[in-house]
């Protein structure tokens, strides 16, 4: 089996970082994960994942504490921390935890940071089948810069890939079924100096926990953070993992979404078989939880929402959302429920930026049904004020369009024929996206 075979649509889910940040305990992640049973299951939204933190006892908000102390078992592996995870007590780790989900016909994913805990460094632990510690693994020189949590492994150590060999074995035990590997696809990953045999750092870690996912004999999906991903190493990526980040940490404002529309730009036609380019999270409803400065419900616009859920869903990006889903409004409800655009997103292929400019941007993709439609054309108006978006028929994607139905995705209405132009007035940041068939 490959690791594309992993993966065969985008991933579809919930992440608890935007709500609960580095705290997330045990009834908050089971509580969300009842919630995807009962109400978003059925739409395709299968996978919980627990974010950062998850050993370290003393988490309790959105911020990082500088060398805390983790919880680890005998061979430097990090384990859940019993009192944030009182199911995790007496070694059991995350399978009760799976168990429970699994039961919810759901998928179970965690959160790690690339490398070898700096504690089991300093405490010269065991690497599990050898005879080496963690001090022979580590790299003390291979550091992230926003968590004093780990070092790197080097390569170089005879060692290294038999650590994260154990690791992965150890969550196979715990039937994982998606790991998020942090620090690892950013560009600043791959441009520091050379490590000893001239491989870059994050390249070489990545390689290592592709070979250890491929050996331990259970199907997890790899994902790749934070970003921007370096698209000179498209290879790479497709060829070990099966998401990676396209930005770094996207939040509930405009600004954000707009420079997604670069991203996407430029990586455009290299998704699809089992990797997938991630635009990140999806910051609807309520988010923040867990942050000092009060938390908030999604301070976007509806039309601006809409947009960022048009635009992911063209371009065939993961869906990870990051609300408390225990508090979804209305509104929030009808954006993860939208047959038609969850249909775009698993379904469609080929997507294609029309054009972008400073003011307005098309993009199109194709339907394989034809008795669903030949292709989808999505328009964004990019403006702070209402303005009308076109695109010539002729453009899309090679396709005699003329003459076709039109039907609008967001308000499931029909939006009259194909003439020579597909034309809409939009509101400030707002979005159509229209099945052709």
């Amino acid at each position: 089996m490959k690791h594309t075979d992993f993966a065969p649509y985008p991933p579809m889910g919930w992440n608890s970082w935007d709500c609960y940040g580095a705290a997330v305990n045990e009834e908050q992640l089971l509580g969300n994960a009842l919630y995807m049973r009962d109400n978003l299951l059925e739409y395709g939204w299968n996978l919980v994942t627990c974010d950062i933190q998850w050993s370290e006892p003393n988490a309790h908000d959105v911020f990082y504490t500088p060398n805390a102390p983790l919880t680890m078992d005998e061979y430097s592996r990090l384990i859940p921390a019993p009192n944030r995870f009182p199911s995790s007590a007496g070694g059991k780790g995350f399978l009760p935890i799976s168990r429970k989900i699994h039961e919810m016909g759901l998928l179970f994913g965690i959160h790690i940071m690339r490398g070898i805990p700096r504690q089991a460094i300093y405490q010269r632990t065991k690497i599990k089948g050898t005879d080496m510690t963690a001090d022979m693994v580590g790299d003390p020189f291979s550091v992230c810069g926003w968590n004093s949590d780990m070092y790197g492994v080097n390569p170089h150590s005879k060692g290294a890939q038999a650590y994260y060999d154990s690791l992965f074995e150890l969550y196979a035990e715990w039937e994982i079924d998606f790991v998020k590997v942090d620090d690892i696809a950013v560009t600043g990953a791959y441009s520091h100096e050379p490590h000893r045999n001239g491989n870059m750092p994050g390249v070489s870690e990545i390689e290592m926990i592709h070979r250890a996912i491929m050996k331990c004999g259970r199907p997890i999906i790899l994902s790749l953070s934070p970003g921007p991903a370096p698209i000179e190493y498209a290879w790479m990526f497709s060829h070990n993992a099966n998401m990676w980040r396209l930005t770094n940490d996207v939040w509930d404002n405009w600004t954000a979404v707009e420079h997604m529309f670069e991203r996407c730009e430029t990586w455009q036609g290299r998704g699809g078989d089992g990797c997938w380019p991630d635009c990140d999270m999806l910051p609807f409803g309520h988010i923040n939880v867990n942050n000092r400065g009060g938390d908030n419900m999604c301070r976007m616009t509806h039309d601006e929402q809409i947009t960022m859920m048009t635009l992911w869903s063209i371009f065939r990006s993961p869906l990870i959302v990051g609300a408390e889903l225990r508090d979804n409004d209305e509104f929030t409800l009808s954006l993860l429920t939208n047959s038609d655009i969850l249909r775009l997103n698993k379904y469609s292929h080929d997507p294609d930026q029309i054009f972008r400019t400073r003011s307005s941007a098309a993009w199109y993709s194709y339907e394989d049904d034809p008795a669903v439609g030949k292709c989808y054309v999505a328009l964004f108006n990019l403006k702070n004020e209402p303005s009308e978006v076109s695109v010539d028929a002729k453009d899309i994607g090679g396709l005699d369009l003329c003459g076709c139905d039109l039907y609008d995705l967001w308000t499931h209405e029909s939006s009259g024929v194909v003439g020579e132009k597909i034309s809409k007035l939009l509101p400030a940041h707002g979005s159509v996206i229209y099945r052709v068939k």
